[in-house]
């Protein structure tokens, strides 16, 4: 009884020694804050943006996906998300077509050009174009 009272009390007393160091593990390395945010043209941060991160736990933005269309076609598309030429470029049977951002809400995106228009939500992606809507979701790929 006496030995399990003593665990007890050097266990409490541990604790409370090492919760009082305030300096923390000189070891652990601090991650850099200089991560770069996106934010969509109402100032929110753009929902629509992935990520990578590395097994450092280092953040950069992933910028291309590849879609699956409903009769099984892949698309290859990427994203710039560059402030002064914001667009997509998607890429299907070899033809590429580079649309230019007209708006973002935070949840959702829109890039036009002539006819086509696309709009990005989640892991979808509309394509319109002319009289013809082509809806893509992200593949795992």
């Amino acid at each position: 009884m006496k030995k399990e009272i003593l665990i007890a009390a050097s266990f409490v007393a541990l604790s409370l020694i090492s919760c009082k160091n305030e300096s923390g593990n000189k070891g652990i390395l601090k991650g850099d804050s200089s991560e770069q945010i996106i934010l969509a043209d109402n100032g929110k941060v753009d929902s629509t943006i992935g990520y990578n991160v590395d097994v450092n736990g280092k953040k950069t933005i992933k910028t291309d996906y590849v879609y699956k269309a409903t009769d099984g076609a892949l698309v290859k598309v990427v994203y710039n998300y560059d402030p002064k030429e914001s667009n997509v470029s998607i890429t299907s049977n070899k033809k590429t077509f580079i649309l230019d951002k007209v708006k973002s809400t935070g949840t959702e995106t829109t890039y036009e050009k002539a006819e086509m228009k696309a709009t990005v939500k989640g892991d979808s992606l509309i394509l319109h174009q002319g009289d013809n809507i082509i809806e893509l979701v992200k593949t795992k790929i």
